[in-house]
């Protein structure tokens, strides 16, 4: 579907000749002197990377229709997470790499939005924050309370987070998605 960059609005996809890319920020200029433009931040759906582009006022960008749909994590088969729709219960595999840092946040049960563009799946949408069991850390000791320090903590999805000394192995912690950041003890 094509559109102008007057349209566009941050989240909003693009597929330009480059790949796939979503509108993380825009302005639009208009100078004294010559044609207004429109900057942009564009981030690749499928690397991350942010590219940044100028597009003249007006100029007509074909907008990728990125469908969501809610997703169940089932289980892990080989080096693919088995995804199950909520609605039809059709089964997908997802490639480890696809998933990117949200495999680090994902345990057996959990519910994800995953993006489709035409049937390629091009990202997955988390809750901002999680509760995850601390596998693996060092026992907090009677008497070590200094303020803020802080020690790792090995969770059972494999993720390592920086956690206060108090947290001992066994305890539910909440953790942030998008800074994968200690939030408190859930």
């Amino acid at each position: 579907m094509a559109v102008t960059t007057n349209d566009l609005r941050n989240g909003m996809t693009l597929a330009l000749d480059e790949g796939l890319f979503s509108v993380v920020e825009f302005q639009h200029v208009k100078p004294g002197k010559g044609g207004a433009f429109v900057r942009t931040k564009l981030k690749n759906v499928r690397t991350g990377a942010v590219l940044e582009r100028t597009f003249r006022a007006d100029e007509r960008v074909e907008q990728a229709i990125v469908q969501k749909r809610e997703m169940q994590y089932l289980y892990t088969d080989g080096g693919d997470y088995v995804f199950m729709d909520t609605v039809s219960y059709d089964q997908v595999h997802v490639a480890r790499e696809t998933l990117a840092d949200a495999a680090n946040y994902l345990k057996e049960g959990d519910n994800a939005v995953l993006q489709f563009y035409e049937s390629e799946i091009v990202g997955v949408d988390l809750p901002a924050a999680v509760d995850l069991e601390v596998a693996e850390t060092e026992p907090g000791v009677q008497g070590d309370r200094v303020s803020g320090a802080r020690k790792p903590a090995t969770l059972e999805t494999g993720l390592v987070v920086q956690v206060p000394l108090f947290v001992n192995p066994g305890e539910r912690i909440k953790v942030d998605t998008r800074t994968g950041q200690y939030i408190n003890r859930a």
